[in-house]
């Protein structure tokens, strides 16, 4: 599929990860949507680019976004699935005896921002491209989480969730033209990975890593372009990591 031309939407394109995606396919020739619920961030977005404050996780809000959006340009023709909230809670916290489990409310929280946003945006953009029969391709940035990692239960599953999704749409959607693959980055060197992490955790996944670094988010745009354009990548969990497995 060529990136050149197509109208591409973006969550969670306002910074980091997503900002580096949708810059990658703006210089590709795309004509790239941002949707984002952190307007600030939205307006330092380059000129080019479109813009739409959305809560991905309110299914009404994305029906009336992707409506928008398709009036405004004709057609979504790829979507890519970025938003989500890295966290990390233990199962069990012997440490603090009082609140010893993992809270379910945080555990549902995580899972609606992460994983249920990719289903709701997906379900909104879909239906789009079946009703003008739109030939397209769905990207969803997963997370080497996935494969179950320590600290992380909600996330991982949320991750998990994705793939597992992801999957089973190739199958579904590609009979109709659209393609669904998975980005599964490892630890990127990102604001959110240096929030979320401790410099000492870090320090432990760059040695463990057998390139000795992190990941950078050019990087990660760079995959999600490849498996745009190649029209025979369906179904797929792109791992990129460096080589590391947790």
């Amino acid at each position: 599929m060529k990136i050149e031309g197509a109208v591409v939407l973006v969550t969670g394109g306002a910074q980091g990860l997503g900002l580096a995606i949708a810059c990658h396919l703006s210089a590709l020739g795309a004509t790239v949507v941002v949707a984002d619920r952190n307007a600030d961030a939205m307006s330092s977005l380059p000129e080019q680019m479109g813009r739409y404050q959305l809560d991905v996780t309110r299914p009404d809000e994305a029906r009336k976004a992707v409506a928008d959006i398709t009036e405004q340009y004709g057609r979504i023709s790829i979507l890519v699935n970025n938003a989500g909230v890295i966290f990390s809670e233990p199962f069990v916290n012997i440490m603090n005896p009082a609140e010893m489990m993992h809270d379910y409310q945080r555990f549902r929280d995580s899972i609606t921002v992460n994983m249920d946003s990719v289903f709701i945006m997906t379900s909104a953009v879909v239906e789009k491209m079946v009703r003008s029969r739109t030939k397209g391709a769905i990207v969803n940035i997963s997370s080497i989480s996935a494969c179950g990692n320590e600290g992380q239960t909600a996330y991982s599953a949320a991750k998990a969730g994705v793939n597992a999704m992801t999957v089973t749409w190739s199958k579904e959607l590609g009979r109709l033209g659209i393609r669904c693959n998975v980005v599964a980055p490892g630890f990127i060197g990102t604001e959110s990975t240096h929030r979320a992490l401790k410099e000492t955790t870090l320090k432990h996944i760059k040695e463990s890593t057998p390139l000795r670094r992190l990941g950078e988010a050019q990087e990660v745009a760079q995959a999600v372009s490849s498996v745009i354009e190649n029209d025979f990548i369906n179904g797929v969990v792109l791992n990129l990591n460096g080589g590391l497995t947790i």
